[in-house]
């Protein structure tokens, strides 16, 4: 029997004491790690998803503050828009005294081009007698006015009709669109031009995405694979080269962030983008971006919008812009600065061919149209044509009427529309004539200056105005601040109320001209003399008048009363002090041209008095217009009476102490006087032809000696600016109460036709009582068919 054998066991290891407490040990704090890391975590979880919240709620609320910010400036007021300062609107009429060139100068300042036959709007043609004209659309204080075309034809008298292209139908009126002078800035020194998005050229809106933005109608504000194809571009080129800015960030920072770089500026930009993303459509802040847009700096005002920066880059509307012109506007917002048209033509024409490139690539031009394009010039308006008018002698007059009719706060509204009377072409022609004249006359006394103020004499609205022999310094209105001795310029107003004086005076009575002396209250004497310091004994009245005789002008004045001569004065607009001493029957009042310009106007005007102005009509931010109060006009001179007048001063200029200017122009009827104060001091013109009435002032700021007469310093002045702007003769139609007489020419009796010795004048009806068979006075039945 076998023994069965048992497997030897493993004898059990005997820890140890110390051992055992080892391996509890290590459990434990194993345990202990456990538990602290889970502990740990749970803080750390408390603590992340606790920050996180503040953060949302940090983040929504600094979101709903600048959404707050956002929604003022979306949908309140987005910019401060300029006050619009606009010229007359030039009326075309049958009979309107406008002239062949003047009319083509007009569309010239316009932009409008000159083509062989007018396809669209802003072209016009033109023959020696005709010219056929496709008007723009534009804002007038009356109302729209549509595209139009019309057939303008002319004859010596200026417009002879006016006619619908389509139809030939004769119009009573025709205007054009008045040319923006300048915006009145009083903000933060941006400037623009507000476009509607649907005014807006296609191709501007189509290279704009194309550029600066291709997901714009998909993206939600910002672009995150942009940032992020932009960020590696950036680093391979080891330089900014791309930018990953949205329109919408683009925008944003143009509204209401600076140009910092900085990681908290660029947050906030993409967090405001998205809010105005998710707040507003696609093209509405596409249209806030088109006139927000910083587009070039000209000089102290920054050009933002499509709409201004067209005008300042081409000098027309944007809807006029060739192809080429449109894609250089979306070029030149990368950089206005570096892609100066003017300073870097190459660089800038090689940024425009890429928008063209890009247009075409995108299927928006072909081949062909985009060969043609990139071989055009960048067509740009002459840097030496200013984008807006300095005209700081005007503007100052227009903002004190704006003040004073309006309130001082008119200004501070936004997008406020202001038509003035001012003639482009008139300033511009006074503007050369002061420059050129004063640049003559300074060669002997450089001290020189000058005031010119020139009127509309239809509408009695300041047509030009120049304060300084520099038309452009701001400073100094002479045209409106001096005050100096008139001179010989009273004298109208004399010799207007003495033959407003029924059956006593014509332009044939004699005046006594012979030494007289006068006495004051305080004893002292005054003895006027003639300019030659010689006496005739006595001259016809328009004799004296033409040849500006001093003492039969005393003569007459004291006879007809100094008080009626300053009632005359002061009821043809003079709105000063008239100092009633028979001085002042030869010109020692002070006036400054404007004041001499209102009272010519009445006499250019038939005698009826209007209170010269220079804004017609001011429209509100939503073209309404805006109520004032205007002066009423009143009949200051008779109109038989005021037509003897108008005709001596034609024969001023005819044969009398102005012959100078009517040898210059011998085939035009022109009314003037010159005037000339003591010791030569000051050199003074009035006069006018059948448009504008012009007043000018020549002398030194310091009231020195010039040397000069009225002739040969204000008169030239006014003689350059005809040479400027060719006149128009006065139509000198007789008007009611005016018959053609016949007076001898010693004694001034009224005579008939085909008496010895007689002279032609045109007399009041009442005062013209000739003789029968030159010497017997005319039978009661004939008085009463008026001769």
């Amino acid at each position: 029997m076998t023994d069965k054998v048992t497997p030897k066991r493993k004898p059990k290891k005997v820890a140890k004491r110390g051992s055992v407490k080892k391996v509890s040990a290590v459990k434990k704090a194993k345990n202990k790690a456990r538990a602290n890391k889970t502990s740990f975590g749970r803080k750390l979880w408390s603590v992340t998803w606790k920050l996180a919240v503040i953060a949302l709620v940090v983040v929504a609320a600094y979101g709903i503050y600048l959404d707050q910010i956002i929604a003022r400036k979306f949908e309140g007021q987005k910019w401060h828009l300029p006050a619009q300062v606009f010229s007359r609107s030039m009326a075309l009429y049958p009979d309107a005294a406008v002239s062949h060139s003047q009319l083509m100068a007009e569309l010239k300042l316009l932009g409008y081009r000159k083509v062989a036959n007018p396809r669209q709007v802003g072209e016009f043609s033109a023959s020696k007698t005709k010219i056929d004209l496709w008007r723009r659309p534009f804002l007038h204080p009356q109302g729209d006015q549509a595209e139009q075309r019309v057939m303008i034809t002319f004859d010596s008298n200026g417009v002879s009709s006016v006619a619908r292209h389509n139809d030939r139908r004769q119009l009573a009126v025709f205007h054009l669109e008045p040319v923006l002078l300048d915006r009145i800035i009083t903000g933060n020194g941006e400037d623009r031009l507000f476009v509607d998005t649907d005014k807006m050229p296609a191709a501007i809106i189509d290279a704009l995405i194309l550029v600066e933005d291709r997901s714009f109608y998909q993206h939600h504000g910002v672009n995150p694979f942009a940032i992020v194809r932009a960020a590696m571009v950036n680093i391979s080129a080891g330089r900014t080269v791309q930018g990953g800015s949205t329109l919408t960030q683009q925008l944003a920072k143009n509204f209401f962030l600076s140009s910092e770089r900085s990681i908290i500026r660029k947050l906030r930009e993409a967090l405001m983008a998205i809010i105005i993303d998710f707040r507003y459509e696609k093209d509405e802040i596409l249209e806030a971006y088109l006139n927000e847009v910083y587009m070039g700096q000209n000089k102290a005002r920054g050009v933002h919008g499509m709409g201004l920066a067209s005008q300042f880059y081409f000098g027309r509307p944007i809807g006029e812009l060739t192809l080429p012109q449109q894609a250089f506007l979306v070029a030149v917002i990368k950089g206005p600065s570096y892609y100066n048209p003017w300073r870097y033509p190459e660089r800038a024409q090689k940024r425009r061919d890429l928008v063209l490139r890009l247009l075409m690539e995108a299927g928006n031009l072909n081949v062909a149209q985009y060969e043609a394009a990139v071989e055009s010039p960048l067509g740009l308006r002459k840097s030496d044509k200013p984008v807006h008018q300095k005209l700081p002698a005007f503007f100052a007059v227009v903002k004190h009427e704006l003040a004073s009719r309006y309130g001082d706060a008119l200004l501070q509204q936004s997008g406020i529309k202001v038509y003035t009377t001012l003639d482009p072409m008139a300033q511009e022609a006074a503007e050369k004539a002061v420059k050129q004249t004063l640049t003559q006359l300074g060669k002997k006394d450089p001290s020189l200056q000058v005031g010119m103020v020139l009127t509309d004499k239809y509408s009695a609205g300041i047509a030009a105005m120049v304060g300084d022999k520099v038309p452009s310094y701001h400073g100094f209105n002479r045209a409106v601040e001096i005050r100096r001795p008139i001179g010989s310029l009273i004298k109208p107003f004399v010799y207007a109320t003495a033959l407003d004086q029924t059956n006593q005076y014509t332009l044939a009575t004699p005046l006594k001209d012979v030494p007289i002396t006068l006495k004051n209250g305080q004893g002292k004497t005054w003895s006027p003399q003639n300019f030659d310091k010689k006496f005739r004994g006595q001259v016809p009245l328009l004799t004296a008048f033409k040849k500006s005789m001093n003492v039969p002008t005393v003569n007459l004045g004291m006879a007809i009363g100094v008080d009626s001569v300053a009632t005359t004065l002061d009821r043809a607009g003079w709105k000063d002090t008239i100092p009633e001493y028979p001085s002042m029957l030869l010109g020692a009042v002070n006036g400054s041209p404007l004041m001499v310009a209102q009272v010519f106007q009445t006499i250019a005007d038939n005698g009826r008095y209007r209170h010269l102005h220079s804004v017609t009509t001011v429209l509100n931010a939503n073209n309404q217009p805006l109520a004032a109060a205007s002066p009423k006009g009143s009949q200051a001179i008779s109109a038989a009476s005021n037509y003897l007048v108008k005709y001596a001063m034609t024969q001023v200029v005819e044969s009398g102490t102005a012959k100078r200017l009517g040898q210059a122009f011998p085939h035009v009827t022109l009314a003037g006087k010159t005037g000339t104060s003591n010791d030569s001091r000051d050199s003074w013109f009035a006069g006018f032809d059948e448009r504008n009435v012009a007043a000018v002032w020549v002398g030194k700021d310091d009231n020195g000696k010039t040397s000069l007469y009225g002739s040969s310093g204000a008169m030239a002045v006014y003689q350059n600016f005809l040479n400027h702007r060719p006149p128009l003769s006065l139509r000198m139609a007789p008007v009611d109460g005016i018959v053609q007489g016949y007076f001898e020419r010693d004694s001034g009796v009224a005579k008939e036709a085909g008496c010895n010795n007689i002279i032609a004048l045109p007399a009041l009806r009442e005062s013209y009582q000739p003789a029968v068979n030159c010497g017997e006075p005319l039978p009661w039945w004939k008085k009463l068919m008026g001769g």
